[in-house]
């Protein structure tokens, strides 16, 4: 899943289509809506791939507002923020195995993960020879989702530039 940008009067190539899986876009759109509020105020459904988007003259506003941000470090010092919150994120309980590092539901069943044997280097670790869970590796606690999430200077820029040869946008 992923959202699709079409440019509305693209002036070239790069201004023609912008794509973000989930995992990118939603904080890429959390930090134009929230660094650029006044420039993105137009498009109310930066979430959604039902066609809203920006016309000409406020994409080519946000773009040169993204650049000059750019210029002096702001959006590099967001990403720095946004992966040191990531880093912070305490671990929680796996929902897979309930916190105890061998799935034993239905699917845990079917797919031999409560009786799996572990190897050596894990089962150390574990301090058990049998039993398994995919969403932790067996440890009983894995990453908060909010950590699947992505942040780069690099995207923003690649959506600045879309965003300057777009002549306007609709997000499908």
């Amino acid at each position: 899943m992923g959202m699709d940008l079409y440019g509305k009067k693209p002036l070239n190539p790069v201004g023609e289509y912008f794509r973000n899986n989930v995992w990118w876009w939603r904080p890429l759109a959390v930090f134009v809506k929230k660094t650029y509020p006044t420039l993105t105020s137009k498009c109310k459904a930066w979430h959604t791939n039902d066609g809203d988007g920006l016309g000409k003259v406020a994409s080519l506003k946000l773009a040169m507002a993204i650049k000059k941000d750019f210029a002096f470090g702001k959006i590099k010092e967001y990403e720095n923020k946004f992966n040191e919150a990531k880093k912070s994120k305490p671990k929680v309980k796996c929902e897979n195995c309930n916190g105890t590092g061998i799935r034993d539901d239905d699917k845990g069943v079917l797919f031999g993960y409560a009786t799996k044997e572990l190897d050596k280097e894990l089962a150390d670790k574990l301090g058990r020879n049998i039993g398994w869970c995919n969403g932790c590796d067996g440890y009983g606690e894995s990453q908060d989702s909010s950590t699947w999430y992505y942040f780069s200077e690099e995207n923003v820029i690649e959506f600045a530039n879309f965003l300057e040869n777009s002549g306007g946008f609709k997000i499908c």
